[in-house]
């Protein structure tokens, strides 16, 4: 799994191509959320991501959106947030949100950041920080919540979930979708 943090000018075509591909997979196709996901939010964000060989035609294995915010609402903005079918229940989401905040405190310190999620995901979110601020209200026909974690200097992301096994290190995770 090859982990990357990019700006939109510094994806590739096909980077690009299959970060929009598996967007529309999981949010259009799989949950049936009719929306443009072209939003025009994708050039000013940050794409956080990891691959598994590019010429798989689905090699996005998970995926998150970060926007900055503005003004008006200063909080960084956590959407698009996904995992592959084939990694979801394997902590792939957790390191997902582990990179997602490690990039927020580096390009945007002592910010908060904001996210909104299935009410059913709420304790995922709460194991990093996140707090309910808003909702639940409905999303597509869903019930939905909004989370935001305050930036926390000096203290580990997952505290103490991380753990090992096999030798391999793991944190206590649910699935994302």
């Amino acid at each position: 799994m090859n982990w990357k943090t990019l700006e939109f000018e510094q994806l590739t075509a096909r980077e690009l191509y299959v970060i929009l591909r598996a967007r529309s997979a999981v949010f259009v196709v799989e949950q049936s959320h009719v929306h443009l996901d072209a939003d025009g939010h994708d050039e000013t964000s940050l794409h956080v991501f990891a691959v598994e060989d590019m010429s798989r035609p689905m090699p996005i294995l998970a995926y998150a959106r970060l926007q900055p915010g503005d003004v008006e609402d200063p909080e960084i903005v956590i959407d698009k947030v996904l995992t592959s079918p084939l990694r979801r229940g394997d902590g792939t989401a957790g390191l997902l949100i582990e990179r997602v905040l490690h990039a927020i405190a580096e390009h945007w310190p002592g910010r908060a950041a904001r996210v909104t999620a299935p009410v059913g995901l709420r304790g995922f979110y709460e194991q990093f920080g996140f707090r309910k601020t808003e909702g639940p209200y409905l999303e597509h026909g869903e019930p939905f919540i909004g989370l935001t974690r305050q930036p926390r200097a000096g203290q580990p992301l997952f505290g103490s979930l991380r753990g090992e096994r096999d030798g391999f290190a793991f944190v206590n995770t649910f699935e994302l979708l």
